[in-house]
């Protein structure tokens, strides 16, 4: 069963003065995504991206494939709804559900570059109970360390995405949050950081399980950096952003 929220009004503008343009939200109840599993899931509209994401239009895997249409739908305001009508749906998710936000999309700015502090602690409250998470790809300023150990703090699961391993240990030494990488294609074992972390292989890129049977990404307390094989028609620029590399 797929639930889409129909659009209907402008997107929530409280606790910002600074935004351009309204977000649109996306809930399904049950994905059919075969990597997440049956799961409830989330799309945030293009705009919520940060602008200095190294994956922007560089091979992040929701600008193509399947997915992208569906992200284009809501980026356009044609599938969605508000932030309010969001956490309502979150609420109705049932104790301990794990579920995931943002397939496609990030969190919500305040201006660009900057997490809007109050919008995840929102996030966070109706998500208490449950066992939500995400990443970001926003950098980890002062205010976005704030925001994100804070939303940690309160239950719910935000990973620094990092593109790099030196980015991964960067993040990891701050100690705010768990941390993800992206890998080179084809990446099956795990791997160390220069500085010695561990990175492990999601196991449902290998095939191995789905993220509802997985989870590993929502545990906030853990200790290996998950890594991530680059994958989709932007593989080879994820990978070569992942070497330092610059492609044509």
């Amino acid at each position: 069963m797929l639930t889409t929220i129909p659009r209907g009004g402008p997107a929530l503008r409280a606790a910002s003065t600074a935004r351009a343009e309204p977000f649109t939200y996306h809930f399904t109840r049950i994905s059919r995504n075969v990597k997440t599993g049956p799961m409830a899931v989330t799309t945030t509209s293009a705009n919520s991206c940060p602008p200095n994401c190294g994956l922007k239009r560089n091979g992040c895997y929701a600008e193509s494939g399947p997915l992208a249409l569906h992200w284009r739908a809501v980026s356009a305001g044609a599938r969605g709804n508000t932030f309010d009508e969001l956490l309502r749906e979150i609420r109705t998710l049932r104790c301990h559900a794990l579920w995931r936000h943002n397939q496609a999309g990030d969190l919500t700015p305040s201006s660009p570059g900057v997490i809007d502090a109050g919008l995840l602690t929102r996030l966070a409250m109706a998500n208490r109970g449950r066992r939500g998470f995400t990443y970001t790809h926003y950098p980890p300023t002062p205010k976005n360390e704030a925001a994100i150990l804070n939303a940690n703090r309160l239950g719910f699961t935000v990973n620094l995405s990092a593109q790099t391993l030196a980015q991964a240990d960067s993040y990891a030494s701050l100690e705010i949050a768990p941390v993800v990488v992206v890998l080179p294609v084809g990446t099956a074992k795990p791997v160390r950081t220069p500085a010695g972390r561990l990175v492990s292989v999601c196991p449902a890129s290998l095939g191995n399980t789905d993220c509802l049977n997985c989870g590993i990404c929502q545990q906030r307390d853990r200790a290996a950096i998950v890594g991530f094989p680059a994958h989709g028609a932007g593989a080879k620029r994820v990978q070569a952003l992942f070497f330092g590399e610059a492609l044509q």
